[in-house]
């Protein structure tokens, strides 16, 4: 499927006023619009403007509620957790991942659990939030049950991304991964261009792997079995059960910690998601001198850069760096979106009464 780039002050332009359209606060609407556009900055189109459908019918079915006062239930000097209250994900998150940052600057760590809460975007967006606030920055999330873990049929655990994010000279080192091969988001962007998918990525609801990234989304949304394989695979291997354990570690520090409902309970209840979410950040400073903690990190960072390269290799990237290059490069060229998603937003935007055409134009020209 053909793409097309749209200009990235007006397509954030365009999505801010469909969330205020929605109900939401200007701030709350702009913290969702800069998530969702992080994603695509950083060429991460799974997160991106793509999932808007998704909200679009989350919001629209009620499992969102604008209107949620997220709760603190839980609260010590270094911890708290947090009822969202079918909150927004990026809206609760956002407020979470603050609450973390002022205990760490305090108390020297700040660790808040967040239940009952939607969707989120990209982990790292807020774990580099710590970053910024020169700490460490830990973030995770559980969701619906989407992994298989190694020998099963049916999924169990969510696609639980694990992010750290490190202050570095010149820029932070940010991880950010999910614990599966790759997320549902991507199965949806396959879906949409109506390409098959890697053999090794998915497996059907009788466990066998399967190329159709429609059918694999679509048996995870009715739960008929199947799912998406954890990080290494399906086998042992290959070291599949290192992914699995990584996804249970994740429903470890969210779920576990927050007292919602792990993975293959959540999704349960008519128009609930009831996800589970951490935000952890950290004062490196209690472990000794900061600016030399953060020398030596970076120094480490620069002999890895300078290490012999492979064959027919120019460079070795540190986490963060293609994301960062995309992001000032996107800024200039614009924003890629591909053909279904434009159709989406334009009918999005004009169920709620926006002119979608000053913004990004009336017609697909990819």
């Amino acid at each position: 499927m053909a793409y097309m780039n749209l200009d990235y002050p007006k397509l954030r332009e365009l999505i801010h006023k469909i969330f205020c359209a929605y109900g939401f606060t200007q701030k709350d609407s702009d913290t969702i619009t800069d998530s969702l556009l992080n994603a695509d900055l950083c060429a991460v189109e799974s997160h991106g403007v793509q999932r808007m459908i998704r909200y679009h019918l989350a919001i629209g079915e009620g499992m969102v509620d604008i209107n949620a006062q997220p709760e603190i239930v839980h609260e010590t000097p270094i911890s708290a957790v947090i009822d969202a209250k079918d909150a927004m994900g990026q809206v609760v998150g956002f407020s979470a991942m603050q609450l973390a940052i002022e205990k760490a600057k305090k108390s020297g760590m700040g660790m808040v659990a967040v239940r009952n809460s939607n969707h989120y975007g990209m982990a790292g967006w807020y774990a580099k939030m710590a970053a910024e606030n020169d700490l460490i920055g830990f973030c995770m999330t559980n969701s619906e049950a989407i992994m298989v873990p190694t020998f099963a049929s049916k999924p169990f655990l969510g696609t639980n991304p694990i992010a750290v994010a490190m202050p570095a000279d010149p820029e932070p080192f940010l991880f950010d991964a999910a614990t599966t091969v790759v997320t549902r988001g991507k199965l949806e962007v396959y879906t949409k261009n109506g390409e098959p998918i890697p053999e090794n990525w998915t497996l059907d609801e009788f466990g066998q792997p399967c190329t159709d990234a429609g059918r694999i989304v679509s048996n995870i949304t009715n739960k008929v079995g199947g799912g998406i394989v954890p990080l290494g695979g399906s086998t042992e291997e290959t070291s599949g059960y290192k992914g699995y354990g990584f996804g249970m570690v994740c429903e470890l520090f969210t779920s576990m910690m927050a007292g919602g409902p792990p993975s293959h309970l959540s999704y349960k209840k008519p128009h609930k998601a009831e996800t589970s979410q951490c935000f952890w950040a950290m004062d490196y400073g209690v472990f000794g001198n900061k600016e030399e903690i953060k020398a030596n990190f970076s120094q480490m960072l620069d002999e890895l850069r300078a290490l012999p390269k492979a064959e027919g290799q120019s460079r070795i990237y540190i986490h963060g760096e293609k994301e960062i290059e995309s992001t000032a490069r996107k800024k200039v060229e614009g924003i890629p979106v591909n053909e279904k998603t434009f159709r989406e937003l334009s009918d999005i935007a004009k169920e709620l009464g926006i002119d979608p055409i000053p913004l990004i134009g009336e017609k697909f020209i990819g």
